[in-house]
């Protein structure tokens, strides 16, 4: 059974494109006309297991037109590269942007699939020349290839770390820019920005490289801060975390893979954060 049969076992996420755009995005589609918002995002925008994802409660909450451009394990590379995607944010009223990780995107160590974000492609000669001991034939995610640097020489990983951070904010630059309009910059965590700081000890989940969104912190969000019309931060409650796939829809078999996702009270949190906002700048009074 192929990934996508799988996951409509449990839930039928409505998957459609737009225009020429190559993604995939979470249904069901919306015509793009008139005023609507845009949310770009990953896979916690696209709401996996999630039956109605935030943009869909704000939708229902509010009436206003939601277009939920989130892609499974996409990253800020999948969005700046398509021109549907950027010619829609272009035309909406509103966009909203989630923080995604840093080390989903291509840079000067590595690259990755220009779709599927999280998919490591190959690494650059200067990856080479800095990390000789590892093969990265092996690897086909990025996150696995950073875990194996990580456990293999801490100072090495640093290095790449903060070339990902660099090469982050240019390109969050570059696609706010492109973007332009009224943007609200979305932080949609399990945890705050200041947890991913550089000078704190690096998480503790399974890979020991932290939680997503990987390596963005406090500092780089400020940075972006000019270019946006408004920041929101949802860091999730211990009380929203401890109910854990309760609510959620999944075949059985990815059971584990769901526990690590955020479930329906989180995309609550995020839509009750994000809706004020979102109905000041479409000039909607009440809500």
């Amino acid at each position: 059974m192929t990934y996508e049969n799988n996951c409509r076992a449990g839930l039928d996420y409505l998957p459609c494109r737009y225009g020429r755009s190559r993604l995939q995005f979470r249904g069901p589609k919306q015509q793009l006309v008139g005023d609507y918002a845009l949310f770009i995002g990953g896979t916690e925008t696209y709401g996996r297991y999630v039956e109605a994802p935030f943009p869909r409660l704000i939708e229902q909450a509010t009436g206003l037109r939601c277009v939920n451009f989130g892609v499974q394990n996409g990253g800020i590379d999948a969005f700046l590269n398509d021109t549907t995607v950027m010619e829609t944010a272009q035309r909406a009223r509103v966009t909203v942007v989630q923080v995604m990780g840093a080390q989903n995107l291509s840079n000067r160590f590595y690259s990755v699939h220009p779709r599927r974000n999280d998919r490591f492609l190959h690494a650059s000669g200067l990856m080479k020349q800095l990390v000789r001991d590892v093969d990265f034939v092996e690897f086909s995610f990025n996150r696995h290839m950073l875990s194996a640097v990580l456990a293999l020489s801490p100072d090495r990983f640093e290095i790449i770390r903060a070339e990902l951070q660099e090469a982050w904010l240019g390109r969050m630059r570059h696609l706010l820019k492109a973007i332009g309009g009224r943007t609200i910059l979305l932080w949609f965590a399990d945890h705050d920005p200041d947890a991913n700081a550089a000078d704190r000890p690096v998480g503790d989940a399974g890979d020991g490289l932290g939680s997503d969104p990987l390596f963005v912190d406090r500092a780089m969000i400020e940075a972006l801060r000019p270019m946006v019309t408004s920041v929101v931060q949802v860091p999730l409650s211990a009380e929203t975390l401890s109910r854990g796939t309760e609510g959620m829809v999944f075949d059985p078999l990815h059971a584990p893979m769901a526990a690590s996702m955020l479930g329906p009270m989180a995309h609550q949190d995020a839509a009750t954060a994000l809706q004020p906002e979102l109905l000041r700048l479409m000039g909607v009074r009440g809500g």
